[in-house]
């Protein structure tokens, strides 16, 4: 009897709660009577009622909900990969806590997933989100398919069903400063991809700030690809080559004219580009040498005050039904 784990990352979610847990439950009835379900809610170090919510949700669906409740905000990913450490199902789905992405979905993954296929991607091919939010995703995707992975889908994606083993290599890897959901495609299982369109938030504010998408674009190129390293030693020969040619040009116009003035103006010049230049190389290379370092302390990614388990008397008759 296989058992599907569902993964909820949680933070600022409480007024998403209620309406999260009701539609996953009501979409059990889509699946075939032999699955058997767990939901695990990571609260992310919320700052709200969150887990007094989740606590509310786990009396109301007995045997279903365990609570994973984290001791400070350590990110959605780092969520996940403590969701994914505590779930136990043969199979595992993601899921936003806000009902973005649509849980009825899971139903064609988990059939994919029946047929061998250890990954599945619910794709986001249309966004009823408008604005530069839209924008900069598509622009962070477009990036990371023709600078990092080549293999992901267009149009980004964090809705993904998957099997116990890809968990476990996740788990494995303990990577930081990464991309949990990129990480299951540098695994390198094939994978199936559903294009969905991606709903918009109906209740509650996002907390996905600008900041936090800086640092994942950054987080995401630094950790899949050799990009910007290899574009400083690029920069650095372009820069070099010019500076030659400019050199061949100062001492031949010296031979021709020894009393030509030296132009102060085309020296400040290069001084700043060269300068500039070495402060971004700087730049690219301290970000590689601070993750370096970040690894080495082997700091863990998160920490659980408390896991709230479900009613296992509850649980028993959930799966004898």
């Amino acid at each position: 009897m296989p058992k599907l784990s569902v993964i909820v990352p949680c933070y600022y979610n409480e007024g998403n709660i209620p309406v999260t847990t009701r539609e996953l439950v009501a979409n059990e009835a889509n699946f075939p009577p032999e699955v058997s379900f767990e939901y695990v809610f990571v609260n992310d170090g919320s700052g709200d009622d969150t887990l007094a919510a989740l606590q509310s949700a786990q009396v109301m669906y007995p045997g279903r909900i365990r609570i994973v409740d984290l001791a400070g905000n350590v990110g959605s990913y780092n969520a996940i990969v403590a969701g994914m450490a505590h779930a136990t199902g043969d199979c595992l789905a993601v899921i936003t806590a806000d009902m973005q992405d649509p849980p009825e979905l899971m139903v064609q993954m988990y059939a994919h997933w029946q047929k061998g296929f250890k990954l599945v991607i619910g794709n986001r091919q249309h966004r009823e989100e408008t604005g530069l939010g839209q924008t900069m995703a598509k622009t962070f995707h477009w990036l990371m398919k023709n600078l990092a992975l080549s293999n992901i889908p267009d149009g980004g994606f964090d809705f993904v069903f998957f099997d116990r083993q890809v968990a476990d290599e996740v788990l494995k890897l303990h990577e930081r400063n990464s991309n949990v959901f990129y990480l299951m495609i540098w695994l390198g299982f094939p994978y199936v991809n559903i294009p969905y369109t991606r709903r918009k938030r109906e209740i509650g504010k996002s907390r996905w700030t600008l900041s936090k998408k800086i640092k994942l674009l950054i987080d995401s190129l630094m950790a899949f690809s050799f990009v910007p390293i290899r574009a400083i030693s690029v920069l650095g020969l372009g820069l070099g080559a010019i500076a030659l040619l400019y050199g061949l040009y100062v001492v031949a116009l010296k031979i021709a004219s020894p009393d030509e003035p030296a132009g102060w103006t085309t020296l400040m010049v290069v001084l700043l580009i060269v300068s500039a230049f070495q402060m971004v190389a700087l730049g690219v290379i301290g970000e590689y040498v601070w993750r370096g370092l970040d690894a080495a302390r082997k700091r863990p990614l998160y920490v659980v005050r408390e896991v709230l388990e479900p009613n296992k008397e509850a649980q028993q008759q959930q799966w004898r039904r």
